[in-house]
């Protein structure tokens, strides 16, 4: 749990402190009448987060009481996006439905009190009558029916002798309230519609506030937490338990503001237009904002609960930029995924002065992701390259394949261009190359000074694959109908070529492919046979660079983006900016993109010289002063910060050394950044150092095992991406203290006991 507790977290540690509750019970109870959506997974952190940090329980309850629109598959898809978000509810699944006796009861009651009268306005009426804003309403006649006659009306309304709309159970309140939600409020209405739990047993079902301050108090629930549009219901909450005279240990409703993100639609009536109408594939297409539409797509639950928890718990209502869930993928697929080369729009290349075959080792990591893994690339005479990779009448700047200009073959070697083979219509069908010998990877004498490299395949063992590039649903930043759907939101490349050992070796099932962005193997349509890969997201914001109606669109990223070299769209280096660039690259070891960040600005650059004299791990603190302390120094100059590079390098030492894990680093640097205390201060004073003892590991994966019997089930019967789950849930467990190398090679040896 984060040392900055929000407002809610506040109220429930003071309702603990008084007394006022033994123990926390929260509940998430959606409505199973559309698939959950990302609106859903802020609630779904926000209860169970706050149950599980105080040690307390959360419920997962189906607020069924409109038969009307709900069914059993919208139960399943509430309950599956719960769990493959890592959290598990108390007990079984609660239903409204399930209360519905009681509820009809306590409505009893409330008529033998006078608290509510059976009435018999048209629904037109019933509108006159509620007034307005600026004028009080007008109780219905009906409301001097007396205690037995409304008595009677309810029992043949419950019997189904009456149609739809004919008669309504309302509470008797204050029809001149300001509060209009208090203006004898609606609790049953007749619906002669079977049930899908309870079949045709009941013809009346209760409103929502009325089914959901009781449904709290029966289950015990301590804290309400509701949206803010639920604010006005609150009043009539209290109104109902406090009249039943439900006191002891009663719920109380506490109001968030809601998740809000441009370019998306989370009404589930829009929603389900989009189903209904053929817009888009179903609830799980990947251009979706529904749990299931990002699981497919790519998305990972801790990407999910990043962004929930990054864009934190507020009282008001506001827009979340699309840009902050967008990085949080960028951001966890980072450190996790094998970088590949995959070819959308194939050019073949045939390298004339190279005879025979090879294979090439190749890394599926960069230098800075502290993983290991190699697969073997096949390299013969004839290649594909991008056709973009290519360009025979080059623009500035352009620092690809030129008649010119010769590349690099990323992890192979350098070419050029010889000759450009075209057909009838002057159309560029292949290139003639010749290779350099001496210019390997990794063993280039050549000599040759090249500015990129460029992705290709191998044409004889290379896989044909189909590639869905998806783009936002929406092309306006706030969206309100199908007129605003993007017509390029979705595009199919049936010809791309990949690398072999990504179909037949498996490394993994989310991949990078280089320069082109992060892709997941499509979990439903996927064969061996016809390989499909959805596109996640790309590797930087591209979006604000579009047009929309003539007007750019107007998106900040969430964070600082690093500066990549890209071609044609920034300056050529100078010739020290070069040197700086050459000798990060080369003598150093850092990836292209975090040494065209710091060779670029001057001082980032002397930032980082700085901090290397103090501790010699070139490529961690690349990443920290290129990212971190990158951020800091676009809001001020080196001489404001609270920090200097001397306390980088020993944050960085101290992760080296295994004294603290990188996401523990991320906590203290921000302590750094608003106390400028020295990083071994920070990490004793919150007792942040990392663990890795066996001793002190291996009883939290047990009890992680013992809570998630289903899923160790799972993963012996061969689901193996369960595995993640679990490091995840320990790691959570441990507040990041965990080492995770440690943690993920306990947690093989426990699941494969």
């Amino acid at each position: 749990m984060s040392e900055h507790k929000d407002f809610l977290r506040t109220i429930v540690e003071e309702d603990l402190k008084s007394g006022k509750y033994k123990e926390v019970v929260t509940r998430f109870p959606p409505e199973p009448n559309g698939f959950p959506h990302i609106g859903h997974a802020k609630s779904i952190c926000i209860n169970f987060g706050i149950a599980n940090d105080y040690h307390g329980h959360c419920n997962l309850r189906m607020d069924d009481t409109n038969p009307t629109t709900e069914d059993t598959k919208y139960v399943e898809a509430l309950k599956d996006a719960v769990e493959w978000l890592g959290f598990r509810w108390d007990a079984d699944v609660r239903y409204t439905s399930d209360y519905f006796p009681n509820l009809y009861e306590y409505a009893v009651q409330l008529v033998r009190m006078g608290k509510a009268y059976v009435d018999s306005l048209t629904e037109e009426e019933i509108r006159e009558y509620r007034g307005t804003v600026t004028e009080p309403g007008r109780r219905s006649k009906y409301a001097e029916r007396s205690v037995e006659e409304n008595l009677d009306l309810l029992e043949r309304m419950k019997k189904g002798e009456f149609k739809d709309g004919e008669h309504i159970l309302r509470a008797k309140i204050d029809m001149s309230a300001s509060n209009m939600k208090m203006r004898d409020p609606l609790l049953y209405r007749i619906r002669n519609t079977d049930h899908y739990r309870t079949g045709d047993e009941w013809h009346i079902y209760p409103m929502y506030d009325f089914a959901h301050c009781l449904s709290d108090y029966i289950e015990g629930i301590t804290h309400s937490i509701c949206t803010l549009e639920f604010e006005n219901n609150r009043e009539l909450y209290d109104w109902i338990l406090d009249t039943l005279g439900l006191k002891v240990d009663r719920p109380y409703q506490h109001e968030f503001a809601r998740l809000g993100i441009n370019y998306t639609v989370m009404s589930k009536r829009k929603l389900l237009e989009l189903v209904n109408g053929g817009y888009v594939s179903g609830w799980d297409d990947p251009r979706m904002p529904t749990i299931a539409g990002y699981r497919r797509r790519g998305y990972t639950p801790e990407s999910i609960i990043n962004f929930c928890d990054t864009i934190g718990i507020a009282k008001a209502n506001s827009t979340v930029d699309v840009a902050q869930l967008e990085f949080a993928i960028r951001d966890d697929l980072n450190t996790k995924v094998p970088r590949v080369m995959c070819v959308l729009d194939p050019l073949k290349v045939t390298i004339v002065n190279y005879e025979g075959s090879e294979e090439l080792d190749a890394s599926y990591y960069p230098e800075d992701v502290p993983k290991e893994g190699s697969r073997k690339l096949p390299f013969s005479r004839e290649i594909y390259i991008d056709r973009e990779d290519f360009s025979e009448h080059p623009p500035a700047g352009y620092y690809r394949l030129t008649p010119d200009q010769p590349v690099r073959l990323k992890h192979a070697y350098i070419i050029s261009c010889k000759e450009v083979i075209k057909d009838a219509e002057g159309n560029i069908t292949e290139i003639k190359a010749e290779y350099y010998p001496d210019s390997k990877s990794g063993m280039d004498t050549s000599g040759i000074k090249v500015k990129s490299a460029i992705q290709w395949v191998d044409a004889a063992t290379a896989k044909k694959v189909e590639v869905r590039l998806y783009d936002r649903l929406y092309r306006n930043e706030m969206p309100e109908g199908l007129e605003d759907l993007n017509p390029n939101s979705l595009k199919v490349i049936e010809g791309a070529l990949i690398e072999p050992a990504v179909i037949t070796e498996k490394p993994d099932v989310r991949f990078q492919f280089e320069r082109e962005g992060y892709f997941f193997a499509d979990p439903v349509d996927y064969t061996d046979a016809h390989p499909v890969f959805n596109k996640i997201v790309g590797l930087k914001d591209s979006w604000a660079k579009k047009q929309d109606s003539g007007k750019p669109a107007q998106i900040a990223p969430a964070k600082p983006e690093k500066k990549v070299q890209i071609d044609g769209e920034v300056a050529p280096m100078s010739e020290a900016q070069q040197a700086l660039f050459d000798r990060y690259t080369g003598e150093l070891k850092l990836n292209s993109e975090v040494a065209n960040t710091l060779a670029r600005d001057a001082k980032l650059s002397s930032f980082y010289e700085e901090a290397l004299t103090t501790h010699s791990s070139p490529v961690a603190l690349a990443n920290i002063i290129a990212n971190e302390v990158a951020r800091e120094l676009k809001e001020q100059e080196i001489s404001e910060l609270k920090f200097n590079a001397a306390q980088i390098a020993a944050l960085v030492k101290m992760i080296d050394e295994g004294t603290i894990s990188t996401k523990i680093a991320k906590q203290v640097f921000e302590e750094m950044v608003q106390s400028g205390e020295a990083p071994s201060q920070i990490v004793e004073a919150k007792g942040l150092v990392q663990i890795s003892d066996p001793a002190q590991i291996n009883p939290i994966i047990d009890e992680v095992i013992a809570k998630n019997p289903d899923n160790v089930a799972k993963y012996k019967d061969g689901n193996t991406k369960l595995f993640g789950f679990f490091v995840g849930q320990v790691l959570k467990a441990t507040g990041g203290k965990a080492n995770p190398q440690v943690v993920n090679e306990l947690v093989e040896q426990k699941l494969n006991q």
